[in-house]
C-alpha cells in the first residue's frame, strides 16, 4: 500500500498529493526532498528505486508538461504494480488537466482524488488476482527439450548428415573379431593410420565410403561385411586405400629426409657481471642521506621534479584549469562525433520509446568506448531517454540539438559539485580556529598518492602555507624515503630565507611497522603546537578486497577525522573504478563505530594526461559517489596539477 503520492512540477510546485492517514507527512516530504536533491537535480534518473530510511521512492517524469510523479511506500514491501501504476496515473492526470497544464494555470485546484483511488484499486486488485492464480508447470511441448529431435542431435559435416559412426578405438570382444575376420587387414591398416600425424589423418578421412551399400544393409538389417555380392566395390576401394597408405609409409617424408639438423653453436658461458650503480666509483658519503633537517635546503635539485623553475611563485590562488581548450573540443564535436547517429530519427513528431531506444543503444556503446563503466553508461542513457520521451521536435536539426542539449545538461549537472569546494578558504577558517587543516589520501596500489601529495604540497607552499606531511605508509618499503626526497626538494625550491626563516615543509615519520592512525594523530598534535597550517596524511596503497588494510584505513579516518578524505584513482580505469569506490566507501562505513561515519569527500584523478578523450572514469567515479573531482594530475612535475573543467570534459565525451 502506498504511503504518499505527489504530482510536482520541475519548479518545485506541488500540484496534488495523497497522504495515508497512518503516515506522517513530514517524513514523506523529507524523503521527496532527498529524492529531488540526490536524483533529480544530479540527473540520476537511471536509478530504479531510491531508498531513504525505511521508505522507498519511485518516480516517473512527464516531459511534455515537465511534471514529476512520485510514489512513496515502505521499503520492506515488494509492490510489483508501482511502475504500471505511475504510467496510468501520468496518462490520466495529463488527460484530465491538459488545458490547465498547457496554459500554466498551476494555481487552480486539481481534483484528482476519485481517479487516483480508482486506478489504485484496479492496480491492487489485478495484483491480487495474479498472485492468487496457481502457477502451472510448463507442458512438455512448451519446454525447449521438446524441440530437440534425433536429427538435431546428430552432428553434420559439410552440410550433410552423417549416417555412420566412427569405429571405436577400444578393443572389441572375440565375437566381433570373428565377424570382422575377413577384413582384419583393413582394420589393422586403420589402426596404423591412427598413429600417423595430423596431416595423414586428414588425408585418411577423405577415403571413399560406399553409402549405397550402407543404406541397403540398414534396410535389410544385415552386416555389410558379410555380404560378398554387394561389397565388391568396398573391397576395391579398401584395396586402393591400403596401397596409398603403404606407399606413404614406405617412403619417408621429404622434409625428414632432406633436413639435416646443423649442430648448434656452443655458447661460451660468461661470468656474472657486477652491478653498476648510479654513483659507482664515488665515495660512500655521496650515498649518505641521513643528514639532519638543517641541511635539507642544500640538497641538490633534480630537474625532472620542476624543469622550469621560473614557475616558482606563479601558482598562488586556485589551481589552474585543464590545458584542453574548449574551442578545440567544440571543433571536434561539430565535425560529427556520436551525433551522426541521429540521422535515423525523423523530425516533426513526438518522440516515443520506439524512436529513442535505437539511439540510446548507440549512445550507451559510445559512452562505454569512452571508458565509462557499463552500469553507469546504462543508467545515464536511461536518464537521458526519460527526458527525451514525449519531447515534440520539428526538424532534423531540432533532433540533434535536443539530444545534445539533454545529454550535455545531464553530464554537466553530474560533474558540477553539489557543495562549495574551496580548500584555501577552508584552510584559513581552520587556521583562525587555532587548528591545522587535515587531508587524508587513500587509494589502491600504484595510483600516485605520494606524487600527487607532493604536487598539492607545492601548491599550498605557493600560497604561503606551512605543510606537515605525515608518513603513515608504514607498509611499503621505501615509502618514507620517497616522502623525505620530496620534502628535501620542496624545501630547496622554497628555502626558509624566502619565508621569514620558516621551514615550509616538514616530514613527520616514525618508521615502519607502526600504527598508522597513531602516527597521524601525533602528526596533527605536532602541527598544532608548531603552527603548521595543513597536515597531509599519506596512507598505504591497498586493494579494495584486503579486509585487514581496509580496517586500518577506517580506523585512521575514524580516529583523526580529517577535514577532507581524497580518493586517488587512475583515469585509465573503467569498470574497476566503480568497484574500488563502492568497496572503499562500504569499508569506511562498516568498520566505523560512529553514528555518521565519514566517507570519501572528494576524488583526485591521476594520469589524466594519458587518456586523450577517454574521460569516462571521471563520470563513473562522480556518479557512484556523488562527490566532486577536486584535482586531476597531468604529469610528473610539481606544477602538473589541474582543476577539472566540466565543460571541456563533457565536450570530449561527446566527440
Amino acid at each position: 500500500m502506498l504511503d504518499f503520492f505527489a504530482v510536482i512540477t520541475k519548479g518545485g510546485l506541488v500540484l496534488w498529493y495523497f497522504e495515508d492517514a497512518a503516515q506522517q507527512l513530514k517524513t514523506s516530504i523529507n524523503a521527496i526532498n532527498a529524492l529531488i536533491r540526490n536524483v533529480v537535480l544530479q540527473e540520476r534518473g537511471g536509478e530504479n528505486i531510491f531508498s531513504h530510511g525505511s521508505l522507498a521512492l519511485k518516480q516517473h517524469v512527464d516531459n511534455e508538461f515537465d511534471l514529476l510523479f512520485v510514489a512513496v511506500y515502505q521499503n520492506i514491501l515488494q509492490l510489483s504494480y508501482v511502475d504500471k501504476f505511475l504510467l496510468d496515473i501520468q496518462r490520466e492526470f495529463t488527460n484530465c488537466f491538459r488545458e490547465q497544464l498547457r496554459q500554466g494555470f498551476y494555481n487552480e485546484r486539481f481534483n484528482f482524488g476519485t481517479e487516483y483511488k480508482r486506478i489504485l484499486k484496479q492496480a491492487e486488485s489485478l495484483t491480487k488476482i495474479i498472485k492468487a492464480e496457481p502457477r502451472k508447470p510448463r507442458t512438455f511441448e512448451e519446454s525447449e527439450k521438446s524441440k530437440k529431435t534425433v536429427n538435431s542431435m546428430i552432428k553434420h559435416r559439410g552440410g550433410e548428415q552423417v549416417q555412420t559412426k566412427k569405429p571405436s578405438k577400444k578393443k572389441e570382444g572375440k565375437s566381433k573379431k570373428q565377424e570382422c575376420n575377413n577384413n582384419s587387414k583393413g582394420s589393422q591398416a586403420e589402426e596404423v593410420g591412427e598413429d600417423e600425424d595430423e596431416e595423414e589423418e586428414r588425408e585418411n578421412e577423405d577415403l571413399v565410403v560406399n553409402e549405397s551399400a550402407v543404406e541397403e544393409n540398414k534396410e535389410d538389417d544385415v552386416p555389410a561385411l558379410n555380404n560378398n555380392d554387394e561389397n565388391e566395390l568396398d573391397e576395391e576401394t579398401l584395396r586402393r586405400n591400403r596401397e596409398k597408405m603403404f606407399v606413404k609409409r614406405s617412403t619417408p617424408k621429404a622434409a625428414k629426409v632432406n633436413s639435416t639438423k646443423s649442430p648448434k653453436p656452443t655458447k661460451v658461458k660468461k661470468g656474472k657481471k657486477g652491478t653498476v650503480w648510479d654513483l659507482g666509483g664515488k665515495d660512500s658519503t655521496h650515498l649518505d642521506y641521513s643528514s639532519k633537517a638543517g641541511d635539507s635546503t642544500r640538497f641538490s635539485l633534480r630537474p625532472d621534479f620542476l624543469p622550469d623553475q621560473s614557475q616558482i611563485g606563479t601558482l598562488s590562488g586556485n589551481v589552474r584549469d585543464m590545458d584542453m581548450t574548449k574551442e578545440e573540443s567544440k571543433k571536434k564535436t561539430s565535425s560529427g562525433g556520436m551525433f551522426s547517429m541521429l540521422r535515423g530519427l525523423v523530425g516533426g513528431k513526438t518522440l516515443t520509446e520506439a524512436d529513442v531506444t535505437p539511439v540510446l543503444d548507440k549512445l550507451k556503446d559510445h559512452l562505454i568506448g569512452k571508458n565509462v563503466a557499463s552500469d553507469i553508461a546504462g543508467k545515464l542513457t536511461q536518464s537521458v531517454g526519460d527526458q527525451l520521451k514525449g519531447k515534440v521536435i520539428g526538424t532534423f536539426e531540432g533532433v540533434t540539438s535536443t539530444v545534445r542539449k539533454t545529454l550535455t545538461n545531464s553530464l554537466v549537472k553530474l560533474l558540477t559539485p553539489g557543495r562549495r569546494l574551496d580548500i584555501l578558504r577552508d584552510v584559513m577558517e581552520a587556521k583562525n580556529s587555532g587548528r591545522p587543516y587535515t587531508m587524508a589520501f587513500c587509494g589502491v596500489n600504484g595510483v600516485g598518492k605520494s606524487t600527487n601529495l607532493a604536487k598539492i604540497t607545492f601548491w599550498l607552499i605557493e600560497n604561503n602555507l606551512r605543510v606537515m606531511i605525515a608518513a603513515c605508509d608504514t607498509f611499503r618499503a621505501g615509502a618514507v624515503e620517497q616522502l623525505r626526497t620530496h620534502t628535501h626538494h620542496l624545501n630547496a625550491l622554497h628555502p626558509p630565507e624566502k619565508h621569514h626563516g620558516n621551514t615550509m615543509v616538514h616530514l613527520f615519520e616514525q618508521g615502519y611497522g607502526k600504527d598508522a592512525s597513531g602516527i597521524a594523530r601525533h602528526a596533527i598534535d605536532f602541527a598544532r603546537k608548531n603552527n603548521f597550517d595543513v597536515v597531509l596524511i599519506d596512507t598505504a596503497g591497498r586493494m579494495q578486497n584486503n579486509e585487514p588494510l581496509m580496517k586500518a584505513l577506517a580506523k585512521l579516518i575514524m580516529v583523526n577525522e580529517p577535514d577532507l578524505t581524497l580518493f586517488v584513482g587512475e583515469a585509465l580505469v573503467g569498470n574497476e573504478a566503480v568497484d574500488q569506490l563502492v568497496k572503499f566507501n562500504r569499508a569506511l562505513a562498516d568498520h566505523s563505530t560512529l553514528a555518521k561515519p565519514q566517507k570519501i569527500d572528494g576524488i583526485l584523478l591521476s594520469k589524466f594526461d594519458t587518456i586523450d578523450d577517454k574521460v569516462g572514469a571521471a563520470i563513473s567515479m562522480t556518479y557512484i559517489t556523488g562527490q566532486p573531482i577536486v584535482f586531476i594530475g597531468t604529469g610528473q612535475t610539481y606544477t602538473d596539477l589541474r582543476r577539472l573543467d566540466v565543460e571541456a570534459v563533457v565536450n570530449a565525451l561527446m566527440i
